[in-house]
């Protein structure tokens, strides 16, 4: 399918590994030029480099620490010196699921605002940054992924405190018509438990397979974890020409994990 979206310019944040890297792959095959952005720079720029070699479109790679505002400006910067404009956010940088303790009064304050500023104020920050540059040429796509538990209660409370805000910062800029007119549409998209290599998940089914296998068919609709592919190739969808009329959505991509509507 042509997502009519060639040649178009793209910021993946996060983008060096997992849900990120797939999604700046799928736009990346869809004709987009890609930028992404992750902490560590080696890592980071061999994404880059990888990702050029394979789709032959544009790409940059910028090392950034999301916690802090002025490495936000450089990306922002670094992107505008290179490409001079931007069409396409995924406000995909995030984590803090697993942040903190069973026990939430003993948890430290620090966790609660470290958790909101990596993921809801990150994307804050970016989407503030690009909302000018999309107005110019009347079109964007901001997609901010999220989590179920951006939808529902579950998890711990600063990831669903920090998520929530994500999914009503979408949601409340879709509703604002003079961006809307403007040709941008801003949604949301709630993964439910992905497996990405070097995480919780993949720790866990390191320690004891026979048991992870029969939790995932306990506790799992679909009997198995969702990949980040098939989480990116939704993302992919929602920024293309085809989802023109999808604006202020949060769409659950959980294999039906989730309890909400």
């Amino acid at each position: 399918m042509d997502f009519g979206i060639k040649g178009k310019y793209a910021l993946v944040t996060g983008g060096s590994h997992g849900i990120g890297y797939c999604t700046a792959e799928a736009l990346a095959r869809a004709g987009c030029n890609v930028a992404i952005c992750a902490r560590r720079e080696n890592v980071v720029l061999d994404a880059a480099a990888a990702i050029r070699e394979k789709y032959n479109v544009e790409t940059i790679g910028i090392s950034v620490d999301v916690m802090i505002p002025e490495d936000i400006e450089k990306c922002i910067r670094t992107i505008l010196e290179s490409w001079g404009t931007l069409h396409i956010l995924v406000n995909n940088v995030g984590g803090g699921g697993r942040w903190g303790t069973e026990c939430i009064e003993d948890t430290a304050e620090s966790v609660w605002m470290d958790v909101f500023s990596k993921n809801a104020l990150a994307a804050i920050r970016f989407t503030m940054a690009v909302i000018p540059l999309m107005r110019t040429h009347k079109w964007g796509r901001v997609v901010t992924v999220t989590s179920i538990y951006g939808r529902e209660g579950g998890g711990r409370p600063w990831f669903n405190l920090a998520k929530a805000a994500e999914t009503s910062l979408m949601k409340t800029l879709a509703m604002q018509r003079y961006l809307i007119r403007d040709g941008i549409t801003f949604n949301s998209v709630a993964p439910g438990n992905i497996m990405i290599p070097d995480t919780g998940w993949a720790n866990e089914q390191g320690k004891d397979e026979i048991a992870f296998k029969a939790m995932m068919d306990h506790d799992f609709t679909m009997g198995r974890l969702g990949r980040p592919e098939e989480v990116a190739d939704v993302i992919a969808f929602l920024c293309s020409e085809q989802a023109s009329f999808v604006n202020g959505a949060a769409v659950a991509v959980d294999g039906g994990q989730s309890r909400a509507f």
